[in-house]
């Protein structure tokens, strides 16, 4: 059994606490928002004081920040996990970086004897807080053998993209396109169906029994119906973030992005309109143009 960390405990660092919890796992955390550590506690984690203090009490410790310079800093610094992580221990770099930036640590921490898993994860504040996220792992398989039980406590589907630092960041990168899009067209199709003044349950029906019908999708237009545009777990800041990942990667590459380009655009209005929204608070701002709402039951 392997002692753990978690650098950050907002809403997807929570969700990995609570399940390494679950899973039988000591943990021991820190975030600078006083509430998530008053929570993170309560749940039965140990707070620590500094970076430092979880890497000297844990074997595996996840890092979900938001950036990758606070990646960078909470790995690289004096500090720092590298600096305090017992040799053959492992950093999760759950957080979604640039891929490059992913790589740039790996080299920083070349020969420190700190095995580092780049592993982005997908699903959400519902699937870390059930426990069920994709991980997007990338690391020698020895290594992803060896915490592998770290893993499986806190994801339903591993999997193995490649073996170097940026490789799942790559992949990450690739799948935010897909997902900004599948919000975009989304939000735009619950406005046309608000200006046609179709109920939103009809919609929602329709939608999640077609071939268009997905996670993404249903619970997207579940929280557009039901007004729910804060607090749900999904803060605007984080997809447009990832969308700024892939659309740099794109750029890097040489590779045309037309439809995740919109949604960058779509999100950029959603953010500035609603610096504080979720995701789907994007559907706002096209609602108020068009001067229609979409509710799950039509108005009279």
């Amino acid at each position: 059994m392997k002692t753990t960390g978690v650098i950050g405990i907002g809403d997807m660092g929570s969700g990995l606490a609570k399940n390494l919890l679950k899973n039988g796992f000591s943990v021991t955390g820190i975030d600078p928002v006083k509430d998530r550590m008053n929570a993170f506690t309560d749940m039965g984690g140990v707070a620590a004081a500094s970076v430092a203090e979880v890497a000297r009490a844990a074997e595996a410790v996840f890092v979900m920040v938001m950036s990758g310079n606070q990646a960078k800093s909470v790995i690289l610094g004096a500090d720092g996990l590298a600096a305090h992580l017992r040799p053959g221990s492992a950093i999760l770099l759950s957080a979604t970086i640039k891929p490059h930036e992913a790589r740039e640590i790996g080299q920083e921490m070349s020969g420190s004897g700190v095995h580092l898993i780049d592993t982005p994860v997908s699903g959400g504040f519902p699937g870390a807080q059930g426990g069920t996220l994709t991980m997007m792992a990338a690391a020698p398989d020895a290594v992803l053998e060896e915490f592998a039980p770290v893993m499986q406590a806190v994801s339903a589907n591993i999997h193995r993209v490649g073996t170097r630092p940026g490789d799942g960041q790559t992949i990450k990168a690739c799948l935010q396109s897909l997902i900004g899009a599948q919000f975009a067209a989304t939000f735009e199709a619950a406005a046309l169906a608000a200006k046609a003044g179709v109920p939103g349950q009809v919609l929602l029906d329709v939608f999640s029994t077609s071939s268009a019908g997905c996670g993404v999708v249903n619970n997207a237009l579940e929280k557009i119906i039901d007004r729910q545009f804060e607090g749900t777990g999904s803060h605007i800041n984080t997809m447009h973030k990832d969308l700024t990942i892939s659309m740099g990667l794109g750029e890097e590459l040489g590779v045309p992005l037309h439809t995740a380009s919109a949604a960058m655009q779509i999100f950029h209005a959603g953010r500035t309109r609603y610096p504080d929204g979720d995701n789907w608070v994007c559907t706002r701002v096209i609602e108020e143009i068009v001067g229609a709402e979409l509710h799950r039951q039509a108005k009279p």
